[in-house]
């Protein structure tokens, strides 16, 4: 099936390595949205000519619409636009590329709207995976990982008949940059430093959670969202070479990995073909070029983001979207220099113990939540 794209997000890394897949693949975009890089979206709209392109800030939007005047590309702007974006009649498949808990509400909107929502927003099934997955069942929408782990364990999970024959989902992690550092050690760490992820070319955000091991702990409470597993079937495994992105072992003690570049096309494309497979723009996996695989234990002590995690994770209710939305505001901190690289965790852990989790939480109660935590930490 030739699929038809609105893309949320389609300035940031994701979003451009989508549009990569979509014309190696010819297929089409609808609609493309972007927070402020007029410029940008301006230069993908004309390559690809989509039916919409939104901007969420005003003055970018406008802008925008001055670039696209001799165009037929139609422009939006703020929340409503991104919105439209997401139930736009004319695309079946949704890309939310939206960093943080902004793209709760437009993957919503694409749920809502019968859509596959090729997933690339942790934010979503962290904060509100419940609600959203429950949706889901509802209006009949499919939603597929992006995420190069979670696009591991859903394809090794096609080997069972039936999620009872599932023992354990094994989480990798790369470690970050900062693997094998001591506690000491990390108190000096700069933004700069945390932005340097060995393996893989990611956001400012995301490569600082994937230096916390926050990044690992987000994908654990994903995981509970999108398999339906407890957490105690889940965990986390530390993978130096990021070759093989996840793996699933069944009752039987049969473990099945998935293995390729580190190249975040792959799941991006099988999110938009499955169940069809085929050739795209990754290059392939030499196995005698690989290194030797390793696996260690994390180190949870030294980066308690992850244990922070799996804390929310079992506590369930709004605690993870406390979780999500303190990590968010401290992370903007530190990338501010405004606070330390431990101070991350010591302001997730303050949040998760002064604001009491709500269970069985609905859309309001999740971004109160959200609110409160980024109140809290922001406050201090």
């Amino acid at each position: 099936m030739r699929r038809t794209l609105s893309i949320l997000g389609s300035t940031g890394s994701i979003g451009r390595q989508t549009l990569e897949v979509a014309q190696a693949l010819d297929l089409p975009v609808a609609a493309l949205t972007a927070h402020q890089n007029a410029a940008l979206l301006e230069e993908q709209a004309r390559r690809f000519r989509p039916e919409l392109a939104v901007c969420a800030g005003p003055a970018a939007a406008a802008d925008l619409k001055v670039r696209l005047a001799d165009t037929p590309v139609r422009v939006a702007a703020g929340p409503e636009g991104l919105l439209e974006a997401a139930a736009l009649p004319a695309a079946d498949t949704v890309v939310t590329a939206v960093v943080g808990i902004a793209g709760l509400e437009p993957t919503l909107a694409a749920v809502r709207a019968g859509k596959r929502i090729a997933l690339a927003n942790k934010e979503t099934l962290v904060c509100a995976g419940e609600l959203v997955m429950d949706q889901a069942e509802e209006y009949g929408a499919e939603i597929l990982p992006v995420d190069s782990e979670h696009s591991a364990l859903f394809q090794c999970l096609q080997g069972c008949r039936d999620r009872g024959e599932v023992r354990r989902l094994i989480l990798t992690a790369s470690g970050g940059p900062f693997f094998g550092w001591s506690r000491e050690a990390l108190a000096e760490v700069t933004p700069a430093q945390a932005l340097k992820h060995p393996n893989w070319s990611m956001g400012a955000k995301i490569s600082v959670d994937s230096a916390t091991l926050m990044n690992k702990g987000l994908e654990y409470i994903e995981a509970m969202r999108l398999y339906h597993m407890p957490p105690e079937k889940i965990s986390v495994v530390i993978h130096r070479e990021s070759i093989i992105h996840s793996l699933v072992e069944y009752c039987d003690y049969a473990v099945l990995a998935q293995l390729g570049a580190a190249d975040m096309r792959l799941p991006i494309q099988y999110a938009l073909t499955w169940p069809e497979r085929t050739p795209g723009p990754v290059r392939p996996l030499n196995l005698l070029e690989c290194p030797s695989l390793t696996f260690q234990a994390p180190d949870l002590d030294a980066f308690p983001c992850l244990g922070l995690a799996l804390e929310a994770a079992r506590t369930g209710g709004t605690a993870t979207a406390v979780l999500n939305g303190a990590n968010e505001a401290a992370v903007g901190l530190f990338l501010a220099g405004k606070l330390s690289f431990p101070g991350i965790a010591q302001r997730v852990a303050l949040a998760l113990e002064r604001l009491p989790a709500v269970q069985k939480p609905g859309l309001t109660e999740v971004l109160g939540a959200d609110q409160a935590a980024r109140a809290l930490v922001t406050d201090l």
